[in-house]
């Protein structure tokens, strides 16, 4: 009796959903509450409204943008929106909630480009660099597929090289492949490899040849690959590919013999994501060729690694070994493990942004499975909490999916239960959400072809721009023979100019010679100016003695004053002196200096024994000016007593270097303290020897250079002169 009765309520509960379906059906276009949506129709540089665009909800209301470029719709959640006009592509859009939408359009005609260009000719920009364009496509390849790809092609527009072009077709392919378009990826990254030789875009089409199901074309661009050019990291994903190749045309030996070899690599280099990846992968090819046993060892080991990297990869292996125990029937292992996932998977899609729904680690799909796993024990009041909280989870998170198939297995569960009016209520919430499902992906069938469709219509333009390229090539080809033929020409006139060029060579040795003379002037000159000012300072100094009624000061001064000029005056007809001269006379000046000044500062001169200074000769009164600045207006402003150092040392075999160093007020204090004349001055001193120098180097070949910068970073920063000088 109880077995008639069951039979006669399944089959009230089959008609049952039969009538429910049909009702459905019937009530199509009339589920969940209207409202009222805003929005407008802007273009996207200039911001002007577009007026008389035809909006319109796919089978519902219908109507038009005012002069501002707005309008007001009635819609329901889920609705698609249609947006068409003449001057712009059809935009479609899913209705989410009631917040105001603002379309941005561009114009996709000849005549709306036209129009735009005369309206926005002021605004035109520069064309934008190969790198900037490239690195645009590359930013908006997860993001906006069409966008990328125009970012491509105005790249290609800016390629000046082969290997421009191979990285632009490498990144066009990138786009095709994550949006899941392998065949086009693979076409694009054959062109890359004609213009650019490149083992990454080797690895990545013959990834692309696998996605497309063109396996033995992949197998045989893994295998003509040079392994020896490969970094590790490279050749590990080598390996995995082949072996993923190898698993999908059941060749499971191969497919595992290849994971083993990329194993080895990633173990030897420790590339560890990837030693647990190829145990795991190992692992399914085991378990697909029927030796579970050894595949549950693999996944043992896919684990315990996995759980010492990071939380995600952690529940990631664990639930692919999940599935694993599921299709061998060991369900209390399976529940074991999902069970663990579980604790984790909140805190998970808390932190991570990239988890959607159609990823495994959702909470939605793991009581799901939970529950059917308990279900297929028949442990009805265990499976019925988990699917109840799969259908929560999957109504929170807009997976229809998930919930689909846990509302119709937890009708299931019910009937087989003996609790048949759950069982039918359930089955009517599963109807509704798979006609939900059947409409929704109705649209996306619609949007993916649409988006096909435009995207090709991209592609069809990018080798059309590469025909127009190749159209290029040929005409620049042409001219190149036409400039064969012109060189005849050419070669005939060379005869001519070769007389032009002695006569040029002959006035360029004449004005040589003139410059050179101009050049010694200029140094007569310019030491004709320095020695005054020299015995002009020096005599100051004396005055200041006598002033001051000290007499015999003033006669020891004076007395080492004139050795130093006769010294200064002998030298003054010569472009070098010996370095030792030099020294000698630095010498006798810093000594006068000190004199006067001994409250002020001390000094020190050291000369690196290991030099031999009668090899190097130096440009007379170089020297003095800079030390003369760091007493007068460093150390002589200076509360504290300073110090001067002068050391000279050998930096090369053929140089030395000479640094005067003091810690008086710096540069800039100093500048500070000066009167309007005084600046004048010393610029006309300071400028002198750069000229000097400047005069001197171009006659004999860069042999002096001086560089001056604060001493260090104190309250007096002081001044660094360093002086470099090189051997004849």
């Amino acid at each position: 009796m109880k077995h008639i009765i069951t039979y006669f309520l399944t089959i009230f509960l089959f008609l049952g959903g039969l009538f429910l379906s049909a009702q459905v059906d019937d009530n199509f276009n009339n589920q969940g509450p209207k409202f009222t949506v805003k929005g407008s129709v802007v273009e996207s540089d200039t911001r002007d409204p577009i007026q008389n665009v035809n909006i319109e909800v796919s089978g519902g209301a219908y109507t038009t943008t005012d002069v501002f470029g707005a309008f007001k719709i009635d819609v329901r959640k889920g609705d698609e929106l249609i947006i068409r006009h003449k001057d712009f592509e059809t935009v479609y859009h899913i209705i989410q909630n009631d917040d105001k939408i603002q379309v941005q359009v561009e114009p996709n005609d000849e005549e709306s480009l036209k129009l735009s260009k005369s309206k926005k000719i002021s605004r035109s920009r520069k064309p934008e660099s190969f790198k900037i364009l490239i690195d645009s496509a590359k930013g908006y390849l997860k993001k906006d597929a069409k966008k990328s790809i125009q970012f491509v092609a105005d790249a290609l527009a800016e390629s000046k090289s082969s290997k421009e072009n191979g990285e632009a077709y490498q990144v066009l392919g990138d786009v095709y492949s994550y949006w899941n378009q392998h065949d086009l990826a693979v076409s694009n990254y054959r062109i890359s490899l004609q213009n650019s030789n490149s083992n990454p875009v080797k690895l990545k089409l013959a990834d692309a040849y696998r996605k497309n199901k063109n396996y033995q074309e992949s197998i045989q661009t893994y295998n003509t690959i040079d392994k020896t050019r490969l970094s590790n990291w490279q050749l590990t994903e080598l390996y995995e590919g082949l072996g993923d190749v190898y698993l999908l045309t059941k060749s499971y030996n191969l497919s595992i013999g290849a994971y083993e070899e990329g194993l080895k690599v990633a173990q030897k280099h420790l590339i560890t994501p990837k030693v647990t990846d190829l145990n795991s992968k190992i692992a399914q090819a085991y378990n697909a060729k029927g030796e579970p046993e050894k595949a549950q060892s693999f996944f043992n080991k896919s684990m315990q690694l996995a759980s010492t990297e990071n939380k995600k990869r952690a529940v990631e292996e664990k639930i692919k070994v999940a599935d694993f125990e599921s299709k061998n029937n060991n369900f209390s292992n399976e529940i074991e493990l999902r069970k663990e996932a579980l604790n984790t998977l909140s805190e998970i899609e808390n932190e991570a942004d990239d988890i959607d729904i159609e990823s495994p680690l959702t909470l939605q799909k793991q009581n799901y499975k939970i529950g059917n796993a308990y279900a297929s024990q028949r442990d009805f009041n265990n499976a019925i909490p988990y699917l109840q909280k799969s259908i929560e989870e999957a109504s929170d998170k807009s997976d229809l999916v998930v919930k689909k198939d846990a509302t119709r297995k937890l009708s299931e569960v019910y009937r087989d239960a003996g609790q048949f009016n759950e069982a039918l209520l359930a089955y009517q919430d599963y109807v509704e959400v798979l006609d939900k499902l059947y409409r929704i992906k109705e649209q996306e069938i619609a949007q993916a072809a649409r988006f096909s469709k435009d995207i090709i219509s991209k592609q069809n333009r990018i080798l059309s721009l590469e025909s127009d390229r190749e159209l290029s090539e040929s005409k620049y080809q042409l001219s190149q023979e036409q400039a064969k033929r012109q060189k005849l020409i050419i070669y005939s006139l060379i005869g001519g100019l070769f007389l032009l060029l002695l006569t040029a060579f002959l006035m360029f040795k004449y004005i040589k010679q003139q410059r050179l003379a101009n050049n010694l002037l200029a140094l007569k000159s310019l030491r004709s100016q320095m020695n005054p000012h020299f015995i002009f300072n020096a005599l100051n100094s004396v005055n200041s003695f006598i002033a001051s009624n000290d007499e015999r000061t003033a006669n020891k001064y004076l007395t080492d004053f004139s050795l130093l000029m006769r010294a200064v005056l002998e030298n003054s007809e010569e472009d070098f002196i010996p370095l030792e001269k030099e020294i000698k006379l630095l010498e006798l000046y810093t000594k006068l200096e000190h004199f006067r000044f001994q409250d002020k500062f001390d000094y020190a001169i050291n000369v690196d024994e290991n030099i031999k200074v009668e090899d190097f000769v130096i440009p007379p009164m170089l020297l003095q000016p800079y030390i003369e600045n760091a007493v007068w207006h460093g150390l002589r402003y200076k509360k504290t007593k300073g110090h001067l150092e002068i050391a000279i040392t050998q930096t090369e075999p053929d140089e030395i270097m000479i640094m005067i160093t003091d810690d008086g007020i710096g540069r800039k204090k100093s500048k500070a303290l000066k009167t309007e004349n005084q600046q004048k001055q010393n610029s006309k001193g300071m400028g002198n020897i750069k000229k000097r120098v400047s005069i001197l180097n171009g006659m004999y070949k860069d042999k002096v250079d001086v560089f001056i910068d604060d001493f260090q970073d104190e309250d007096d920063t002081g001044t660094k002169v360093v002086v470099t000088l090189k051997k004849d």
